[in-house]
């Protein structure tokens, strides 16, 4: 059987939990504005929390700022899961420019290296009695 050549690596983009940490802008396509908070991240897209979910598959435009980053890209929504308070909306990135998919997974590389360097041992002071 032959191999058909993918154009995206089968590897998961990594995910980083923001914990709604993030405030993100959504633009639906009659100009409304949605405020949400980033649940989670990766640079092939995301979990908003939101206090009412959104269609399926409609596109929307998501912004927001982290670290370095402020993207501003056109996603697609995914089928939406309720929370205890409001939803977790999945959506997917259509399309992030190389450039800020790049400077996003630099940005989304820190959060996870901070998250898997041990914590620093404080230094005691030694005072003399």
């Amino acid at each position: 059987m032959a191999k058909t050549s993918q154009p995206h690596s089968s590897k998961r983009a990594p995910r980083v939990r923001l914990g709604g940490t993030v405030l993100a802008i959504i633009r639906l396509e009659n100009g409304k504005q949605v405020r949400s908070r980033l649940h989670q991240l990766s640079t092939s897209g995301g979990l908003l929390h939101l206090e009412n979910p959104l269609d399926e598959k409609i596109k929307v435009e998501v912004i927001f700022h982290l670290g370095s980053s402020t993207v501003r890209s056109q996603a697609v929504t995914l089928f939406p899961m309720w929370a205890t308070q409001g939803c977790l909306q999945p959506f997917g990135f259509c399309d992030l420019a190389e450039k800020d998919r790049l400077r996003l997974q630099a940005d989304l590389q820190q959060f996870l290296d901070q998250a898997a360097s041990p914590a620093q041992p404080r230094k005691q002071s030694s005072a003399t009695i």
